[in-house]
């Protein structure tokens, strides 16, 4: 394993390992104004949600790393405290990779990246019309990380408004992950999209409490077969199925395997802890649960 510290390399190379192994990151692509009136659109991937009551959002626009100067979004919202938080979805990403571009202060990106500014209901900078979803902020704070290159600075923003796409809400009026397609930002020009296709769910354990990896029986948990993750997964049921559900399994759906291998013990157990790792990527955590008791059952 290489180990490093960050102390001792120099700040392109530590950014470089940030945002290598931190990503995906959402992008915030804000818009600001200046104490002018000059309208500022560019996109921060140091960026998440940190609160909902209130509801807070975070980006940090950092020095730059190469001249230690301060982007014109910093410099904006030190005038103008207020920033619109415009969310990137595929159909807009270019258009906000161009608005990065590094053009002179006062420059329009929105007239450069081609994009429509939308007046926003509570503040002064513009919406992102084409946004599936544009957040009205007002600046709380802006603190400071540091003073030489590649330093953060965090702008501390409380939603007012928001503002969503009819487009990819869901019958209940939420927000349809689906339909939203986000793209988020990883290291190096590489990019990642969020479609159905790179998408899966894993139920929160919220209100359930599961049985645990310490739960689970040592010849299943000591498996050559099954990776921590799988038995992650396992540990995550809240019961184990009972004799008669693994029972009537294994007569309905693995009697072929137990005939095929019953001089085979071994072999029968890898067969089955197999069977069982397939079924957990299809998302059968009881199936896959019954396939692992049937080998010592009955």
């Amino acid at each position: 394993m290489l180990t490093l510290d960050p102390k001792e390399l120099p700040v392109p190379k530590v950014h470089q390992y940030l945002l290598g192994a931190i990503g995906p990151r959402p992008i915030a692509f804000a818009s600001t104004v200046d104490a002018d009136g000059n309208h500022n659109l560019a996109p921060f991937s140091f960026f998440n949600v940190f609160s909902a009551n209130p509801p807070i959002l975070i980006f940090s626009p950092a020095r730059s790393g190469r001249t230690n100067t301060t982007k014109d979004t910093y410099n904006n919202v030190k005038q103008v405290p207020e920033v619109v938080i415009n969310i990137v979805n595929y159909d807009l990403v270019h258009q906000m990779s161009l608005a990065s571009s590094p053009y002179p202060a006062g420059t329009s990106e929105f007239v450069k990246s081609g994009l429509t500014p939308l007046a926003s209901d509570l503040i002064k900078p513009m919406r992102v019309a084409e946004s599936p979803v544009q957040f009205e902020c007002k600046v709380n704070e802006v603190v400071e990380l540091g003073h030489e290159g590649g330093a953060g600075n965090l702008v501390i923003c409380e939603v007012v408004k928001i503002h969503i796409r009819e487009e990819v809400l869901d019958a209940n009026q939420m927000i349809d992950q689906k339909k939203i397609d986000l793209v988020a930002r990883m290291g190096g020009n590489w990019y990642c999209r969020a479609d159905e296709n790179s998408m899966f769910e894993i139920a929160k354990p919220i209100t359930t409490c599961g049985i645990g990896y310490d739960n689970i029986p040592d010849d299943i948990r000591k498996s050559k077969v099954l990776t921590g993750n799988d038995l992650g997964f396992l540990g995550g049921i809240e019961e184990l199925p009972n004799e008669t559900d693994v029972n009537e399994y294994k007569l309905l759906e693995l009697s072929d395997l137990f005939l095929s291998l019953e001089d085979q013990p071994d072999a029968l157990e890898d067969a089955l802890h197999k069977k069982a790792q397939q079924l957990l990527k299809e998302n059968k955590l009881n199936e896959a649960w019954m396939t692992l008791l049937s080998f010592n059952n009955g």
